[in-house]
């Protein structure tokens, strides 16, 4: 555990030139004998998600001063998916990552912060965040934004979602409704402000941060629009104080077993398949291999059941509904014979006494959260495949995958790209029985490793979600529901065997056996790997280098 801190050791007298620059701040001789806390936001006018983080920092700036602190504002760059992913922007999405995390390094790091409260919600923010961290080993809080509130219902069904629009084109696309209802949908499926209403990679990473005790308890679920939002983000600061104050750092509570915890917790809630990729890169931040962390989403994949129903596991709960249902706490206190409950966390207490202390707002809901021994699933909620066109891994989210359809064998239809398949399934060339490949979606191939959103769902529009699967290598969206499978690794830029998929080839897709394999003879294979080329992708600045230097799926999508 670092030093305690130390009134003065912030501004001493020899650090005459930087004082002068505070004070041209208006920062007086008071402010250098207090601990001084750098908040990260990520706000922007567009994103949803982050829409109210600078609101929040402002309470987050109260909480500092009153428990003795003196805040330092600050912000970071944000991407959405969401909002990207209708066009070749996508690919900078979970490249944005890396930027946010060495971002909040230089920044804190540049500026000797004492302590870092993140305020962010969306994507690969949440991440990113949590890897400088990590990395800085100083005292750090993670304040999350708060999900959305839902639409009306959508077709007579679930709550709409940020997803319903995509999901009506489909629609459209099939003739089963007109443009008019599309456009209608779109003006009341997001009435507020927050990140998307389903568990996907937003909602889903900050319930793990939570879960690994780096966010109060109960905060990562509270919608972004409720009052209980506000008084966390009060509390947050109070608490960073604290933790300087007794000098509880981030690797103090980012442990292996912490990150085990939140494995266990995604898990259990059927989190996004996006959140292997970034727990994978948060552990290299103290030096736990990716092999390590896979291996350890492998273990607890056929150990732990889904024990959490909400969007897209779910017809009928979203984010709000798991919030109101005890949020993660109460996973906890279900998981707690599985948990290492010892762990600390940025109260001071341990992740075991947190989830025992919390006390909900509302009346627990056994058709949200359940208990170990009445699981929706023993199935988890995501698996790690393997077979002769993943050699090394891919991810499968069977919490979001009609039973049905969890052992799917079908023929191939490829495409070079979202954009080319997308096309054809507008044009309804994607039938019954077709497995769609999407390949050169990689770190390396797009380059970006950009998000197969929109095609599962204008496959779902069109009605053909439980009669047709979909792989690739690139990424899915926390939403998609379907058979699927993503990450699949070696990508087809660097010669994995999806690159060699060719259209009328069988593929079986088994979930339950964590498997995908394509039901062509090794000589054919062979041949076909020798008469093999590839053609990176011209691309420019930042991707560029990107490309260059990332590292695949399986290894967290990092740069070297």
């Amino acid at each position: 555990m670092q030093k305690k801190f130390q009134a003065g050791t912030f501004m001493p007298d020899s650090m005459i030139s930087c004082r002068t620059l505070y004070k041209a701040n208006g920062f007086s001789d008071d402010d250098f004998s207090r601990p001084v806390i750098g908040i990260c936001d990520s706000f922007t006018d567009i994103v949803p998600g982050h829409k109210n983080l600078r609101e929040l920092s402002e309470q987050v700036k109260y909480g500092v001063y009153r428990a003795g602190g003196t805040p330092v504002e600050f912000g970071c760059i944000a991407v959405c998916d969401g909002v990207c992913t209708t066009h070749s922007g996508s690919r900078y999405s979970l490249p944005s990552r890396e930027i946010v995390a060495d971002g909040i390094e230089i920044m804190a790091r540049a500026h000797r912060l004492d302590g870092l409260v993140l305020v962010g919600s969306c994507d690969k923010t949440v991440p990113g965040m949590l890897m400088a961290a990590a990395r800085l080993d100083i005292p750090c809080i993670f304040l999350a934004g708060g999900c959305m509130l839902g639409g009306p219902s959508f077709g007579g069904k679930r709550k709409s979602d940020s997803t319903s629009s995509e999901e009506a084109y489909g629609m459209y696309q099939a003739g089963k409704v007109s443009r008019e209802e599309v456009l209608e949908l779109t003006d009341a499926c997001c009435p507020t402000i927050g990140s998307c209403q389903h568990m996907a990679t937003a909602n889903s990473m900050c319930c793990m941060a939570e879960a690994m005790g780096m966010s109060l308890p109960g905060s990562a679920a509270i919608p972004a629009v409720y009052n209980a939002r506000t008084r966390a983000a009060l509390e947050s600061g109070e608490t960073i104080v604290q933790m300087v104050r007794e000098g509880l750092t981030a690797r103090d509570i980012i442990t292996e077993e912490s990150i085990r915890n939140a494995i266990m917790v995604l898990l259990a809630t059927g989190g996004s398949t996006n959140c292997v990729i970034h727990t994978c890169a948060i552990a290299h931040e103290i030096g736990i291999p990716a092999q390590t962390v896979m291996g350890w989403f492998e273990e607890y994949g056929t150990t732990v059941p889904l024990i959490c129903r909400i969007n897209p596991a779910s017809k009928d709960y979203d984010a709000e509904d798991f919030y109101q249902a005890g949020g993660i706490p109460e996973v906890q206190r279900q998981l707690a014979s599985i948990l290492y409950n010892d762990c600390m966390s940025v109260t001071g207490h341990t992740i075991g006494e947190n989830a025992a202390g919390y006390r909900s707002l509302y009346p627990r809901n056994p058709e949200v959260i359940t208990s170990m021994d009445k699981p929706f699933s023993t199935l988890a909620g995501l698996a790690i495949m393997h077979g002769n066109l993943a050699p090394d891994t891919a991810v499968a989210k069977p919490a979001a995958i009609a039973p049905e359809v969890r052992h799917f064998e079908g023929t191939a239809i490829c495409f070079s790209g979202e954009d080319e398949a997308n096309e054809a399934i507008g044009k309804q060339l994607v039938k019954p029985g077709h497995v769609v490949v999407i390949r050169y979606a990689g770190p390396k191939g797009a380059p970006g490793m950009p998000e197969m959103f929109k095609p599962m769902k204008l496959l779902y529009g069109q009605g053909l979600n439980k009669c047709t699967a979909l792989i690739t290598d690139g990424r899915f969206s926390g939403t998609n529901n379907g058979c699927f499978v993503g990450h699949i690794s070696p990508e087809a830029a660097s010669g994995g065997p999806i690159a060699l998929v060719e259209d009328g080839d069988r593929i079986v897709i088994d979930v339950v056996e964590r498997r995908i394999d394509l039901l062509v003879s090794e000589e054919e294979l062979a041949r076909r790997r020798a008469a093999f080329r590839y053609t990176p992708m011209a691309v420019d600045g930042y991707l560029a280098r990107y490309a260059r230097d990332a590292k695949s799926a399986d290894q967290g999508g990092i740069l070297e």
